[in-house]
């Protein structure tokens, strides 16, 4: 089993590899039975995610990765995603380890941002 400290390092570890653009490390760290649920889609699998969700990270210029909480088997992650085009946005992830492989992963979508001011969405 895992320590905190360990799984916190996973998730610092997948993040530098969506940021490489390295689909292999991030396959590797998620478990056989893998799901993926954010507003757009629940219960994602491992394949599936691959096949829909994974997309290449030419766009990102940064992840500032700015808490992580780990307790137990459970983590959140809150960051802020900063594009090459100047737009960003924040995300908080709940993670959910089985031993050393995320099992599950949760996705709530937070503001986006252009140039340091809010961007609003439409209704």
């Amino acid at each position: 089993m895992a320590a905190d400290g360990n799984r916190a390092e996973i998730v610092r570890a997948i993040f530098a590899a969506y940021l490489a653009d390295d689909r292999r490390t991030v396959e590797a760290a998620f478990a056989d039975d893998f799901r993926f649920n954010t507003p757009y889609g629940e219960n994602i699998d491992k394949p599936t995610y691959f096949a829909e969700c994974w997309r290449s990270s030419d766009w990102i210029g940064r992840h500032e990765i700015e808490r992580i909480m780990v307790e137990g088997s459970e983590a959140f992650v809150t960051y802020r995603c900063v594009a090459k085009d100047g737009k960003s946005f924040r995300n908080t992830e709940f993670l959910v380890f089985d031993g050393d492989k995320v099992k599950r992963i949760d996705v709530y979508f937070g503001s986006s941002h252009q140039d340091g001011a809010l961007v609003r969405q439409e209704r």
